[in-house]
């Protein structure tokens, strides 16, 4: 008889969990027509109104056993047990579609890409999971949650070992957003070579790079705080991306020039046609230029006159020490076109210009003689 009972009580929570839900069904389709909420769509995407139904077949089994088993008997105690179990598993399901479902709604907000939540929120489900644990274990021992926590205390440094990786993970991924060190999309160097693209995803335990030969890494967020890298915001965000390079010029084809050189400059290079002898070299011994002079004067006239070239930022031309390579022209600009692709072709169309101009103003490129 007291099976049959069980049985029915049963079939009774069942059938209120499948009638709640039917109902359920027909609320969502009219709420799904009314509503075009995009929170709206990650809840039905997530089922959490079915998973908080799932609630309802142990509430309902709960109280109704007092009407099957006497009070205080041990089958009772045990289905009650039972009972708290699952729902605490609920709960757990519950929680953690919640969790995920402002975790879809935040990673489509602009703050996702400055302060990822991902790992926050795989924190937080650690410490459910941890809990809801702790809860179980003290319900199958009958014993307090308090009394086995204050044991857990004893074993804190083997707690502490077996949840290293994703503590340090979770202090460092604390720290990174903290510290606005690295967001997602931005573009991230290791100095070792493991990692070179752009940042996909941060965890509680791992930071996705795509790398630029679509291959995906995986850093530890701890990595990242304890040692060196280099991360590209700051040029992705500022007006241009550098140029820095050096063109050696021969040290034997310097020399000064003459009247009939200038005048052949003047005459050929049009930026150079307004050119006045003396300007920048009137304090010097000789007021005649180097033709090195002339070419840094060329390359900074050309330079201030490229549409690509940020004019806003620092454009620097300098002859460095003389080397066993010859005699070093550093070219030091920005380019507004920040793009890979575009950067590059850009900059290797203005040297190849400035390269093949040298021999114009009487200067040789050096160029290591060939072994036979």
């Amino acid at each position: 008889m007291t099976v049959i009972k069980v049985i029915a009580v049963i079939a009774l929570a069942v059938g209120i969990y499948f009638l709640c839900r039917g109902i359920l069904f027909l609320l969502s389709r009219k709420g799904s027509k009314l509503s075009k909420s995009q929170w709206w769509e990650y809840l039905t995407e997530r089922n959490l109104g079915r998973k908080c139904l799932l609630a309802i077949p142990g509430i309902v089994l709960y109280f109704m056993l007092y009407g099957v088993f006497d009070r205080g008997s041990a089958i009772l105690v045990w289905f009650h047990k039972v009972d708290l179990i699952y729902l605490i598993c609920v709960f757990l399901i519950i929680a953690n579609s919640i969790l995920l479902t402002f975790l879809d709604l935040y990673s489509h907000t602009d703050k996702n890409k400055t302060h990822p939540l991902k790992g926050l929120i795989q924190g937080l489900q650690v410490i459910l999971y941890f809990v809801a644990g702790i809860i179980i274990i003290a319900i199958l021992l009958d014993k307090s949650p308090a009394v086995l926590l204050t044991g857990l205390g004893a074993s804190a440094a083997v707690l502490m070992l077996v949840f290293k990786d994703s503590i340090l993970g979770f202090v460092s991924g604390v720290q990174l957003s903290q510290n606005n060190m690295i967001r997602i999309g931005d573009w991230i160097q290791m100095p070792d070579g493991s990692a070179n693209g752009t940042v996909l995803e941060i965890t509680l335990n791992t930071v996705k790079v795509r790398n630029w030969d679509n291959t995906i890494s995986t850093i530890p967020p701890y990595t990242l705080i304890s040692s060196t890298f280099k991360n590209w915001r700051g040029m992705a965000e500022s007006d241009g991306r550098r140029v820095d390079k050096r063109i050696f010029l021969d040290l034997c084809s310097l020399e000064f020039c003459t009247e009939d050189m200038v005048a052949d400059i003047r005459k050929n290079v049009p930026l150079m046609s307004d050119y006045t002898i003396g300007r920048g070299g009137s304090h010097m011994e000789y007021s005649m230029p180097t033709n090195s002079q002339l070419y840094r004067i060329y390359i900074e006239r050309y330079l201030r006159r490229h549409p690509i070239v940020a004019q806003n930022l620092d454009l620097i031309i300098a002859q460095r020490e003389p080397t066993q390579f010859g005699v070093p022209i550093e070219v030091y600009f920005f380019l507004s076109d920040k793009v890979w692709a575009e950067y590059e072709s850009i900059q290797s169309d203005i040297f190849d210009h400035l390269l093949a101009m040298a021999p114009v103003f009487g200067l040789r490129l050096y160029q290591l003689p060939m072994q036979n």
